[in-house]
Parts: structure tokens; C-alpha cells; sequence
């Protein structure tokens, strides 16, 4: 049985909150921390210009939120709904703060996101791409649910070599 999502308020020490564009330079410090970006498809020395038009660039089709000890940003996920044929999917991004991982954030806002997307936003479909060697993220999604579709070999060039990928998937009522 996948996870119940859980609250903010279940969450010991930490608050999760919608993003503002006046987060821009906390959110710019966090996609920039080596263990953050290791996780991702961000390139280094992301820009808080670059982080601010990002922001300022979501519309009704994005939820992003944050997680947040004492007004410093721990955590950053999103869930982008696509269009057309696929209004029924999403795809999925979530991050924590090097010195913040294994504390439960991680844990908050992808319950956080799969509380809006399958009681508020009646997505039945999420999706996300996780590299190989992210064994804690990997077992993170399985628990609530997630399955592997499939290997993206050679996804990305990440640390001076190729790395692979799965791709995973949360599928509601099958």
C-alpha cells in the first residue's frame, strides 16, 4: 500500500508553503548546492536573474511549493500538469537542501503534491524522471506508489559522464 501524503502539519520542525517570486534568491542559493544539482538537469551557477524569470514564468498549470525552517528554504517541489491529450498527466520535480536530506522534507512535499494532484486537480497520472544512482529518491517514490517504466540510458552528462535514468510513474485506479 503506497503512503498516505502527509501534511505540513505532520511535519516535525518545518512548514511547506506555496513559492513567491520574492524567493528567488533562496530558491538560486538552493539549486545551486553540489547535492541539490547532482539530482537534477540544472546546469551550475544558476543565475537568481535566471531563477527570478523562472518564477515569474509559472502559470495555472504549475503547482510549486516550498519547505521552510524558520523562513530558510529546505526544499523545493513542483508539479507541472501538461496540456491537450495529456491534461490527465504531470510531471514531477522535488529537491532538499544538502544538509537538510533524511529529515522527512522530502517525504512532506511529495505528499503535498500528491494530495493536490489527486484530490484537487484530479490528475491521475505523475511522472518523473529519477538518475540511477539516486537510490533514497528511488525508494522515496516507490513508497508512495511510483513504478519504474523504463531505463533512459545516457539521459544526461552530469559530473563528466553519461548517466542513466528511470523513468517512473504514479498511476491512479489501476
Amino acid at each position: 500500500m503506497p503512503e498516505r501524503p502527509i501534511s505540513s502539519s505532520d511535519a516535525g520542525g518545518f512548514s511547506i508553503r506555496s513559492t513567491r517570486v520574492t524567493d528567488f534568491e533562496q530558491i538560486t542559493i538552493l539549486s545551486n548546492l553540489p547535492l541539490y544539482r547532482a539530482g537534477t538537469l540544472r546546469l551550475p551557477y544558476q543565475s537568481l536573474e535566471q531563477t527570478r524569470k523562472w518564477l515569474e514564468g509559472h502559470g495555472t498549470s504549475t503547482l510549486s511549493i516550498v519547505a521552510e525552517i524558520e523562513e530558510q528554504i529546505v526544499g523545493l517541489a513542483g508539479l507541472h500538469r501538461f496540456e491537450g491529450r495529456r491534461l490527465h498527466a504531470a510531471e514531477l520535480g522535488i529537491g532538499v537542501h544538502d544538509a537538510f536530506t533524511g529529515g522527512g522534507i522530502g517525504k512532506a512535499l511529495l505528499g503535498a503534491l500528491i494530495d493536490a494532484a489527486d484530490n484537487w486537480l484530479n490528475i491521475k497520472r505523475i511522472e518523473l524522471t529519477v538518475f540511477t544512482d539516486n537510490t533514497p529518491a528511488i525508494r522515496l517514490y516507490e513508497k508512495f506508489g511510483f513504478e519504474t517504466e523504463g531505463l533512459l540510458k545516457a539521459n544526461a552528462f552530469k559530473e563528466g559522464r553519461y548517466a542513466d535514468a528511470y523513468a517512473m510513474a504514479r498511476v491512479r485506479g489501476i
